[in-house]
């Protein structure tokens, strides 16, 4: 084998919690593939003559740790080979990227509560003989499971499915991964034309590790990483490692997790760190997460300094194909969605498509509502394509995701490019944000996903429109069956259409008193219009809200 790229093709190695099933998986994934399967708890104890938990007793754990790294370290040179290694493998810094060098990690991810399951009748694991084996694998999956994450190509739940259906949807995924090999897994590379503040969005995946992507933005060799409680745990150790391989030295900030912190208080949490760490002018913000951090930390670096360079590392579907591209930062204010902000351009934008594997059902779904979007107010096609892939893009089929993303983006930066400031075509992005809106503030930020409440108010507008005289009721049906499809919201709260009406009056995008819709024509193309009837909008309001 001659180059890293046959070697990764060739060579699987199974990373994951002891419990999780590496060894059951790996013989039949060997025997399946043709390859030879070695586990690395077996050949420690072939080459030293006793067991692990003797070796645990002589030598301790930091002891069996030389020799597993010892081991593992020897046995990637090997070539066809389906690796299973132990759950405290991950620990030693050597292991993780001579792993990921040398083949394809496969992190094979469980509950605490099904690995206590198949672990709390094994006497043969001595990290759990204490007195409370069940804390002790709680520590422990908390303390690996980050490393596991960052490490890996491939994240398989294992959850309550058959081996067979796991193994399924593992060598699906390794052929997925097998096609993308090649040219750094397909970056592919769009552009925001603005002139002078023209920018790159990358896409691809595993690009958390190319930091180089981002060199030319970081002259200082200094930046400020924000991102939230949840995503930080997952990638915040991966992307400052990987700023520290070019030479750049991280601060980091930690906000809480949800929509209802975009606020004042959070902007000052920030302002706060900025001022304590003598943070200068030429320091870029760099926003790790979704749509919240995104257009938290826009508006921060819109106005710390009167201008710091801005960074987007969008980390969910939404703020991939969304939030991340165009410039609209901000906060929310308890009067209004997104009401305090600034018009403020990122340097570059990276969506690593790897962090999605992490993300949960309900946040994939409600960044599709956001994809279906484009397809129905300019690009026709990208919709049918839609409706024959949106399964794919439910299963996170890569190459599918992929497409999504990068034609969703090729679609705003068109439209952004065009009308930066939202004074013409680009208000027509905001299709069932109106009436979305006015359900995330009615209901109380955080309730609704951004996207369930653009879903919901996807289908009053078409509604709408239908009432208007433009869609017809066979092309009504046809946008909520895809919406129904994805398993996104297609009625609103019963609000009252009173209601409904005082929040949307507190919209943004009402002008000389008049609430501005964006509706359809016809699937593919939107229109604005503040000339709604009243009767008519309550007419709708009353049929989609349950």
């Amino acid at each position: 084998m001659n180059s890293t790229t046959d070697k990764r093709t060739c060579n699987i190695i199974l990373v994951g919690m002891m419990g999780a099933g590496k060894t059951t998986v790996g013989k039949l994934l060997a025997k399946q593939l043709g390859k030879t399967f070695i586990d690395s708890d077996e050949e420690i104890q072939r080459r030293t003559g006793v067991t692990i938990p003797h070796i645990f007793d002589v030598e301790g754990e930091a002891g069996f740790r030389v020799r597993e790294s010892g081991v593992i370290q020897e046995l990637l040179k090997q070539d066809d080979i389906v690796l299973a290694t132990g759950g405290g493998a991950i620990l030693s810094a050597q292991n993780r990227p001579l792993m990921k060098q040398n083949g394809v990690v496969v992190y094979l991810k469980s509950s605490v509560h099904d690995l206590w399951q198949r672990t709390r009748h094994d006497h043969n694991r001595p990290l759990l003989q204490t007195s409370n084996p069940r804390a002790k694998l709680q520590e422990l999956h908390d303390q690996r499971d980050p490393l596991y994450t960052e490490t890996a190509d491939i994240i398989i739940h294992t959850g309550k499915q058959s081996v067979q259906i796991l193994l399924e949807r593992l060598q699906h995924k390794l052929e997925e991964l097998k096609q993308m090999t090649g040219s750094e897994k397909m970056i592919q590379t769009l552009h925001v034309g603005l002139a002078e503040r023209s920018y790159p969005i990358h896409i691809g995946s595993s690009l958390l590790s190319r930091a180089d992507l981002l060199m030319a933005h970081i002259p200082q060799k200094r930046a400020v990483v924000i991102s939230n409680t949840t995503v930080a745990p997952l990638y915040m150790q991966q992307l400052v490692e990987s700023l520290k391989s070019i030479g750049v030295q991280s601060q980091t900030i930690i906000l809480p997790d949800g929509e209802q912190y975009k606020n004042g208080e959070s902007l000052n949490t920030i302002y706060d760190a900025l001022l304590s760490a003598h943070s200068e002018r030429s320091t870029p913000l760099i926003a790790l997460g979704g749509g919240v951090i995104g257009d938290i930390t826009g508006y921060a670096a819109a106005t710390y300094l009167r201008g710091v360079p801005f960074i987007q590392i969008p980390t969910t579907v939404l703020s991939q194909v969304d939030s991340s591209v165009g410039g609209k930062t901000g906060i929310n204010h308890p009067l209004g969605k997104n009401m305090i902000g600034a018009f403020y351009q990122p340097l570059v934008v990276l969506a690593d498509t790897f962090t999605l594997d992490t993300l949960p059902d309900k946040e994939l779904r409600a960044g599709i509502a956001e994809v279906i979007k484009y397809g129905l107010i300019r690009d026709l096609p990208f919709l049918e394509w839609l409706e024959a892939n949106i399964e794919k893009l439910l299963a996170r089929d890569t190459a599918a995701l992929q497409y999504a993303i990068s034609r969703s983006c090729q679609n705003k930066a068109e439209v952004v490019g065009a009308d930066e400031r939202e004074s013409g075509e680009r208000a027509l992005l905001n299709l069932g944000h109106t009436f979305g809106h006015a359900i995330e503030n009615g209901m109380g930020y955080g309730v609704w996903l951004h996207g369930e409440a653009v879903a919901a108010g996807t289908i009053m507008a078409a509604d709408l429109s239908h009432r208007m005289g433009w869609l017809g009721a066979d092309e009504v049906a046809r946008v909520r069956k895809l919406f129904e499809r994805t398993g996104l919201p297609v009625a609103g709260p019963k609000l009252g259409a009173e209601k409904y009406q005082q929040l949307m009056g507190l919209d943004k995008k009402v002008s000389n008193g008049k609430i501005r819709f964006v509706l359809l024509k016809s699937l593919g193309n939107a229109v604005i219009t503040g000339d709604v009837p009243q009767t008519l909008l309550a007419q709708t309001i009353e049929a989609c809200s349950a």
